[in-house]
């Protein structure tokens, strides 16, 4: 296909070849079909082999056909004046063409289009004697300089609000980070003011206990217990505030060293015994004997170790059981609780590592607590870089579970 176009319209052209050479270096790699004659072409070639039509301008029609609709005939051929809507309209605001001459056209078209024999509208007018080739040319350059500068406006207006946007987003973040800073600094500050007040608390609950200010009575003793274990489930949860405002400021660091699995579970279950015999619900150990020692810190792993025991303690009724295992499979020490309680949705797994949040968040819940537990165990776990896993079946129970690297004597930190 040979067109001889001026100098104005080899310049638009030089536009469109480089408004269409992105998608040409997206698809240089892999073979092109040319919509003129349906041929595969290399990507890197300007026109097609086999009928010569320009593949940026093809590239370019491709584009337009998937934004606008635009459809492009197989037989019809492939020219700059295919980019240019409404030419004949043009034609007639300009006074080129007049009105009748502008329908005889176009019916002519229209015919030539449902005999199969499609050609462009420009070349029409040629061939009708209608325009000569230097109005056709400089009508088709002149509206595809138009198209390429709104293009350009557009695009410069869409990097505007894209920037714009990006600001906003970036300064939204920046008074996120601010809020959650003093979030997490408030959360200290209120926990440690509140550790004073009940650190006198527990001092004279624990003279009573001890009977150094006098003699109690049964019915005394009795709410004493009861004050002494509100007053440990208080401190638990101030703890739990304090770990968490320091996970949040990025805070948590980790002590490792080779720690016996063994030790741990047999010190925090000890400890979970008193709940769970308060719960009439049975805590079982399963130890291997052949667990190595694990590099972890041992003080973090324990309260982990506590807190899926409390959590597996209180979620199952009366009569029920909780177990805590631990084995060495040969590539790892994998450390587990499980419990036979009320179990959790699947489709709510993703939400019980949700700090401050708990599945049940009505004022009547059953069942107390801050909502931090689990997701400062999922941090410390994190931060060992473990992953913890959870299994559970509604009204059957759960089990969380969680691997750590055996300690190697070369391990270094």
């Amino acid at each position: 296909m040979t067109l001889f176009l001026g100098l104005r319209l080899e310049k638009s052209k030089d536009m469109i070849v480089h408004s269409s050479e992105k998608i040409i270096e997206f698809i240089m790699e892999s073979p092109l079909i040319c919509p003129q004659c349906g041929q595969l072409v290399d990507g890197q070639d300007r026109e097609c082999p086999g009928c010569g039509v320009n593949l940026a301008l093809a590239a370019g029609l491709a584009a337009q056909a998937l934004t606008t609709g635009f459809i492009l005939l197989p037989s019809m051929p492939v020219a700059p004046e295919i980019l240019v809507p409404r030419l004949g309209e043009i034609l007639l605001e300009r006074g080129v063409l007049s009105q009748q001459q502008l329908q005889s056209a176009l019916e002519r078209h229209k015919k030539l289009i449902m005999s199969g024999k499609p050609c462009l509208f420009g070349r029409l007018l040629l061939e009708l004697g209608l325009v000569n080739q230097e109005i056709l040319d400089q009508v088709v350059t002149e509206q595809i300089l138009q198209l390429q500068q709104a293009l350009q406006a557009s695009n410069q207006r869409l990097e505007q609000r894209v920037q714009e946007r990006t600001s906003d987003l970036q300064n939204a973040l920046t008074k996120l980070s601010e809020l959650s800073e003093l979030k997490s600094n408030f959360i200290s500050n209120i926990s440690h003011e509140l550790r004073t007040p009940l650190t006198h608390m527990k001092g004279y609950l624990n003279l009573l206990a001890d009977a150094a200010l006098g003699p109690l009575t049964g019915d005394q003793e009795s709410a004493l217990e009861v004050l002494q274990r509100s007053e440990m489930r208080l401190e638990q949860l101030i703890e739990d505030l304090i770990q968490f405002s320091l996970v949040s400021r990025g805070e948590l660091s980790l002590n490792l060293k080779p720690i016996s699995v063994n030790d741990l579970v047999s010190t925090t279950t000890s400890r979970a015994a008193k709940l769970a015999k308060a719960r009439l619900v049975t805590l079982k150990v399963n130890l291997s004997n052949s667990i190595p020692l694990v590099r972890a810190d041992g003080e973090k792993i324990s309260w982990v170790l506590l807190q899926l025991q409390d959590n597996a303690i209180k979620f199952t009724p009366q009569g029920g059981h909780v177990s805590v295992d631990a084995y060495f499979d040969g590539g790892l020490v994998t450390i587990g609780v499980t419990d036979s309680g009320i179990g959790i949705a699947p489709d709510r797994l993703d939400e019980i590592f949700a700090p401050f949040h708990q599945l049940d968040g009505s004022d009547t819940r059953s069942y107390g607590g801050t909502g931090l537990g689990l997701a400062l165990v999922k941090k410390i776990i994190d931060a060992h870089g473990a992953i913890i896993k959870v299994q559970s079946k509604i009204g059957k129970g759960s089990r969380f579970e969680f691997t750590l690297p055996p300690y190697r004597p070369n391990d270094i930190g």
